[in-house]
């Protein structure tokens, strides 16, 4: 009998050790506060709303941030939640904390569930000595004379009095960026896009400075709205049977070379007006160019803007519009360069089949399509009048002829301005030989 209560009593102070390590281990595995992370580093701030993430795994509990300047703390955000929030994303702000411009401290703490502490939990603090900047960034704008068409091109010089994260145009949904020039001034090449009403236009000049304070710079400009031509074009069977075969396995589902010729024509059209403005991005921060582009000899075929409607057996299938200019001239003719430049892309690009791109800087580019030939690789330095390729008919062209784009920023633009000396004099070189 007593060594079975001997053998009990040591069984039970086992269990109570076990008990006991179980214990101390559940209590300390969790001595860690919430894990606290920012969006992004930070370095200014201003009103703009701020986002912390929080995360713990035995769940959140409490949440609160203070900001600190000239001895002077200000809570900004108190949050409890409920239990079993293992992780949130919490929004919070600076304004109206009544804070002056300079540096600020800006302190994050969060509480967790975890047993610690005899159940109050652990808690992880972050502190962030910051500058505080709640004033916009003011424009000054150094160029006259904005004077743009529908479909054309415009340029505007101007200073910022701090430095700035980003800058340029805005028109409508589209943002032309600015680029800070070598003489400290910063130009914006922007674009009055063709199928946008005149009522419509109204570029706007901001700039976002380093706490992400928005400002904006008023500027006088005339735009002139244009009409563009009208085209009918006639697709042919022999068309869809010998272009769309190099289509067909991008459009799987399409049963027949019309289905596949409406896909290219309208999906693989739009996806290509992207893919520009990706490139457009792509681009040298000051002018390259050197005054006069200069033009392919050959007969003008379409023109920029044709809104052009297609036909097939007599039916109306299709509407697009064309937004370069094509040229005839002999086959396989050599494609000069435009200007100076440097190649962003060399290569077989959806409808415009073998395709060259040069970026002359601002994020202008000129686009030369349907080569039978590549000469050029990305990267290359080009001349102005240095061959890139050979005309063809490659992508979606009809006949052998070169299709000559140009692009502000991937936004399509009227070639024929850019071929015009004095308009180029008048609205591009002066302002920016006026502004050094």
């Amino acid at each position: 009998m007593k060594s079975l209560m001997r053998k009990t009593g040591s069984f039970l102070m086992v269990l109570f050790f076990l008990a006991l390590i179980a214990g101390a281990f559940i209590y300390f595995r969790d001595t860690d506060g919430p894990q606290i992370t920012m969006g992004r580093d930070l370095k200014y701030v201003s009103d703009k709303a701020l986002k912390a993430q929080f995360q713990d795994d035995a769940g959140l509990r409490h949440v609160v941030v203070e900001v600190s300047q000239n001895g002077v703390t200000k809570e900004l955000f108190v949050k409890n939640f409920d239990v079993g929030v293992a992780q949130s994303t919490e929004e919070f702000s600076l304004q109206g904390a009544q804070l002056r411009d300079g540096p600020v401290e800006l302190r994050i703490r969060s509480t967790d569930r975890s047993i610690y502490r005899f159940g109050a939990g652990n808690t992880n603090e972050v502190v962030l000595n910051l500058t505080y900047d709640g004033t916009p960034p003011r424009l000054d704008v150094l160029s006259t004379a904005h004077n743009i068409n529908q479909g054309g091109s415009g340029l505007i010089v101007y200073t910022a009095n701090e430095q700035i994260e980003k800058s340029g145009i805005r028109v409508g949904d589209i943002f032309f960026p600015g680029y800070r020039l070598t003489d400290g001034n910063y130009a914006c090449l922007f674009a009055f896009p063709h199928d946008m009403p005149s009522s419509d236009f109204a570029p706007r000049l901001v700039a976002v400075d380093l706490a992400g304070n928005e400002g904006l710079g008023g500027f006088y400009y005339h735009s002139n709205a244009r009409q563009f031509r009208r085209d009918r074009i006639n697709i042919s069977d022999n068309f869809l049977n010998t272009k769309m075969v190099q289509y067909e396995k991008q459009f799987p589902e399409a049963k027949t070379p019309l289905d596949v010729f409406l896909a290219v024509n309208r999906n693989m059209r739009v996806e290509n007006r992207r893919q520009l403005q990706e490139i457009g991005r792509r681009t040298a921060s000051d002018p390259l160019w050197d005054d006069t582009f200069i033009r392919m000899s050959g007969a003008p075929m379409a023109q920029f803007g044709d809104y052009r409607s297609y036909y097939y057996q007599g039916n109306k299938i299709d509407e697009q519009t064309h937004l370069g200019t094509d040229l005839a001239s002999t086959q396989h003719a050599a494609v000069p360069a435009a200007n100076d430049g440097v190649v962003v892309l060399a290569d077989f690009f959806g409808i415009y089949g073998n395709c060259v791109i040069i970026d002359h800087g601002l994020g202008l580019q000129t686009i030369y399509a349907h080569l039978s030939q590549i000469e050029v690789a990305v990267s290359d330095s080009i001349k102005q009048g240095d061959t890139v390729g050979r005309t063809g008919a490659t992508g979606m062209a009809g006949g052998d002829h070169l299709h000559f784009g140009v692009a502000v920023s991937g936004i399509p633009v009227n070639p024929i301005e850019w071929w015009d000396g004095s308009w180029i004099r008048n609205n591009m070189t002066s302002k920016l030989e006026r502004a050094q």
